[in-house]
């Protein structure tokens, strides 16, 4: 099955060749843990859930991977661009890696709000992964 490092590896990949994104981003806005040093916009892998949708056991194959958007720009159109785009270039997409199939996605949540604790607008993007075996 699919282990959510490859999983996310394989989502930032796809995400890095859209020129459109990486406008958005200004570049090197895709990373895996955020720093103090990291400028903003940028957006980080969240949590990355394995499991089985009928029993609730562990189930590589279908996962659920979260995505967040963080934006210092005042009002939240600078957030939901970014997500409308990382929307477009993942949903519904199949992705192929490792030697275990194909990984299709689907968009399951997305939300955008302002943090005022940290004073930033935050995107969350969740999205669905089946990963179908090569017979």
């Amino acid at each position: 099955m699919t282990a959510p490092g490859d999983l996310q590896q394989a989502l930032f990949q796809r995400l890095k060749s859209d020129a459109s994104l990486s406008a958005l981003l200004g570049g090197a806005g895709l990373v895996e843990q955020a720093t103090d040093k990291v400028a903003f916009p940028y957006v980080t892998c969240g949590h990355t859930s394995a499991f089985d949708w009928d029993t609730g056991a562990d189930n590589d194959a279908d996962q659920l991977v979260t995505l967040h958007v963080w934006s210092k720009a005042h009002g939240d159109a600078e957030t939901r661009n970014i997500m409308d785009r990382i929307e477009a270039r993942l949903a519904d997409a199949t992705l192929v890696f490792g030697p275990h199939g194909q990984t299709r996605l689907s968009l399951e949540f997305a939300e955008a709000r302002f943090d005022e604790d940290l004073a930033v607008h935050h995107g969350l993007l969740r999205f669905r992964a089946i990963t179908q075996e090569n017979a």
